[in-house]
């Protein structure tokens, strides 16, 4: 059965599904669905064209789905789509789209954030992605699965960063991280793979060899990447993981590549 604590200010018209649990001085909008086994556990809001996925728990002092931090926004529609089974904790705040940038923020499934971190307009998120505490995520941005955030670390607006990527705390990152790339520092710098997480999500030695591998002949110190992109496309066509990230340096987009620092090419 669906529990609501006396306290909580639910609108008529939400959308509440079975085994939902509201806990005190919690409010949810009209607009908002909360699908089976989605429990606040107090003080929460939830707002504006918000739906939550199945087994999400939402802490104290979040503030989920009001009006974006843009000041274009003008009252449109726009939605924020949550998945199943994340966990977000004290005061993450999570804002809807806009006009400008296709109307809806999307979030995956089996995400954790920690507190204080920010999820910004029109934003996308894959599944299994980390914001440690205090991330800050600005609008329009494109983060892949099994991203990791560290504390306090900050992506420039429509960044992307590549799926299984690990960006490290207090990191400010102005430019795009590639898939499997560590990147750490203030401006963030590409250090490497992040090997670690290779390591924990499975992949072989031999995996990780020609990931080591393609990567240095992506970011020697010679021709020009392009030329390096057709080499090391050409010698590593068959192996998917090197392939994304070539995709993702070649697909079009608003910031640059981060680029390892000279002395760390290679």
């Amino acid at each position: 059965m669906t529990e609501v604590h006396p306290t909580a200010t639910v609108h008529l018209k939400a959308r509440l599904a079975p085994d939902v649990r509201i806990g005190p001085y919690c409010l949810v909008g009209p607009d908002v669905t909360l699908d089976e086994g989605v429990v606040l556990h107090s003080h929460v809001v939830v707002e504006g064209r918000t739906s939550v996925g199945a087994r999400t728990q939402i802490y104290p002092f979040a503030s989920i789905g009001h009006a974006p931090q843009d000041l274009k926004y003008k009252g449109e529609p726009s939605r924020l789509d949550i998945g199943a089974d994340n966990l977000i904790r004290e005061h993450v705040t999570m804002n809807p789209g806009t006009e400008g940038g296709g109307m809806v923020t999307r979030v995956g499934s089996n995400c954790a954030f920690l507190a204080g971190s920010h999820v910004g307009h029109d934003s996308i998120i894959g599944d299994h992605v980390v914001f440690s505490n205090n991330v800050m995520l600005a609008g329009h941005c494109k983060i892949g699965d099994y991203v990791i955030f560290g504390g306090g670390a900050a992506l420039h607006q429509f960044g992307r960063v590549g799926k299984h990527a690990f960006v490290g705390g207090m990191s400010a990152v102005e430019n795009d991280v590639i898939p499997y790339g560590l990147v750490v520092g203030n401006r963030a710098v590409l250090m490497g793979l992040n090997l670690i997480g290779l390591k924990r999500r499975g992949f072989s030695r031999e995996q990780i060899h020609a990931m080591r591998d393609a990567y240095g002949a992506l970011f020697a110190d010679e021709s020009t990447l392009r030329d390096r992109l057709a080499r090391v496309a050409e010698r590593y066509a068959t192996d998917t993981a090197v392939m994304e990230i070539v995709d993702f340096i070649r697909a079009e987009s608003d910031r640059a590549i981060c680029m390892p620092r000279s002395d760390r090419a290679g």
